[in-house]
């Protein structure tokens, strides 16, 4: 009776321990290359671009949410998610959403220069500078993408010198210590 009380315990872990081993996902899950993407992922990602282009951005963030909910590896779908932001101005969660692109791909150059100009866009110019310097040395050609950065730096810098010159305090004349004119 006892060797069967064992054996059956021993059958209950090997059991579950096969239904964990059997659920991990593997490495090459994590690898699977842009052309791997589930196709429903990529049908709901051209929506969103489609109703993106009508100007309809939430109802285009639906659509790349729900291609990231079919397959989370859809890094175009992650990038237009944050172009989407930039455009609806938040750039905070566009440089959050290009941060979880380039955890995907690293060296995706449209993720790179994207949150260098959502960088950009937030004030952070040190950082968006650190970011052109990272895609220049990834694209060594003349590239669309590092040119438009380097505007959105441009620019960014111009704002914030003439913004600065807005606030500029005004000296004021004040009274004397004594009350006296």
């Amino acid at each position: 009776m006892k060797t069967w009380e064992n054996a059956m315990r021993v059958s209950f872990l090997a059991l579950g321990a096969g239904f964990i081993l059997a659920s991990m996902p593997v490495a090459s899950d994590a690898q699977r290359a842009d052309s791997d993407i589930s196709p429903t992922s990529v049908a709901l990602q051209k929506q969103g671009e489609a109703a993106q282009s009508a100007g309809d951005l939430k109802g285009a963030v639906d659509y790349y949410e729900s291609a990231l909910a079919a397959d989370p590896r859809n890094r175009s779908a992650v990038i237009a998610m944050a172009q989407v932001a930039r455009a609806q101005g938040l750039p905070g969660k566009a440089i959050a959403l290009y941060r979880e692109a380039l955890l995907l791909e690293p060296n995706d150059l449209t993720a790179l220069t994207g949150q260098g100009e959502a960088l950009a866009d937030k004030g952070a110019l040190e950082l968006a500078r650190e970011k052109l310097a990272e895609a220049q040395r990834l694209c060594k050609d003349k590239c669309p993408q590092v040119a438009a950065l380097e505007k959105a730096i441009a620019t960014s810098d111009t704002k914030r010198v003439v913004a600065a010159e807005a606030i500029a305090p005004k000296p004021v004349a004040t009274v004397g210590a004594t009350g006296q004119n």
